[in-house]
């Protein structure tokens, strides 16, 4: 039997309130001028990393099953203009031009803290009834406005444990982040954003959606724990990202709900989470220098009553 998020998560802290009844940025308020500066003291060796995948891309995109990749059709190329569709413009410029549809959740993304929620009530306490025929709450755009800038960790847990990527379903704990951290000498402080890398995206590309999305599909990533939430809490993390479609076990193989870490993290604490990064080549450069802290900074697209947006996080190291 599947147990009722309300009864799991009875009893653990929210941040409902603490920025006011009007908050619609959780997190992302522990983002002050302050962290931004310490985010840019981490800097050293000025390389950078944008940690979007490729949309469009030929092998197609991750997306979470029931959604679709990004659909590109052109509208105009120089084709237009050999068939005599078109003509040059005056002085004789041509030009090419290109439409797309796609879920706004279809490639790496922020998810609007409205996205997902149990019961009645979205972060923060609003009416669910406020996401009909979009978000009027809680929405991405108060996110991309706002922007997530600050100092960063990666854990490389796949690295850890030794491997490419982890294995479906394979499980990450509050300990395993905590020992992976000291394996990398380094220390999770206040407020940082956290990034961690499984590898699982890799598979995709490597091996096919036939075998990424093979059932179950279960992927691989954190587990639920009070232990879990109370430490998000005590830490103030503001922003959670890996290289998974959902940021989570997507079972949870305890009490069988369905990502029980979007409510947990992001419904009551408001934790902003950026799912589907590209964190390959990030990791290669951490694993090669040594350091796995820098500046992050990302904002999605600004799309109103949206339930998440497009996003190209950059790194700086």
């Amino acid at each position: 039997m599947v147990d009722s998020l309300a009864k799991v998560l009875e009893g653990l802290p929210t941040n409902w309130g603490r920025w006011g009844k009007d908050d619609e940025l959780g997190g992302l308020n522990f983002l002050t001028p302050e962290e931004v500066q310490r985010g840019l003291a981490s800097v050293k060796s000025h390389r950078t990393f944008a940690l979007q995948v490729v949309m469009n891309h030929p092998k197609g995109d991750p997306v979470w099953p029931g959604r679709a990749g990004m659909t590109k059709l052109m509208t105009q190329d120089k084709g237009s203009y050999l068939a005599g569709k078109l003509t040059p413009l005056p002085g004789g410029l041509e030009y090419a031009d290109d439409f797309a549809t796609l879920f706004l959740q279809g490639s790496t993304q922020f998810d609007a803290l409205g996205h997902t929620w149990y019961g009645d009530h979205l972060y923060n306490g609003f009416d669910a009834r406020t996401t009909i025929s979009g978000l009027e709450k809680a929405s991405v755009l108060p996110l991309a406005e706002k922007t997530a800038t600050g100092h960063a960790v990666l854990l490389d847990i796949a690295k850890a444990r030794g491997k490419q990527r982890l294995d479906k379903a394979e499980q990450i704990t509050l300990q395993d982040l905590l020992a992976c951290a000291k394996q990398q000498g380094i220390t999770i402080h206040k407020r940082d954003i956290l990034l961690i890398r499984t590898g699982w995206l890799s598979l995709f590309y490597d091996e096919g959606a036939a075998k990424f999305y093979e059932p179950p599909f279960i992927e691989p990533g954190l587990v639920f724990s009070r232990e879990l939430i109370e430490w998000f809490h005590a830490t103030e993390i503001p922003l959670l990202g890996t290289d998974t479609i959902a940021n989570e076990i997507t079972v949870d193989p305890n009490n069988g709900i369905v990502l029980p870490l979007h409510s947990a993290l992001m419904r009551n604490l408001g934790v902003v989470f950026n799912e589907i990064l590209w964190l390959e080549d990030l990791a290669k450069d951490c694993a090669k220098d040594g350091k796995y802290d820098f500046f992050y900074t990302a904002a999605p697209l600004k799309i109103s009553r949206g339930t998440g947006a497009p996003v190209n996080p950059i790194v700086v190291k």
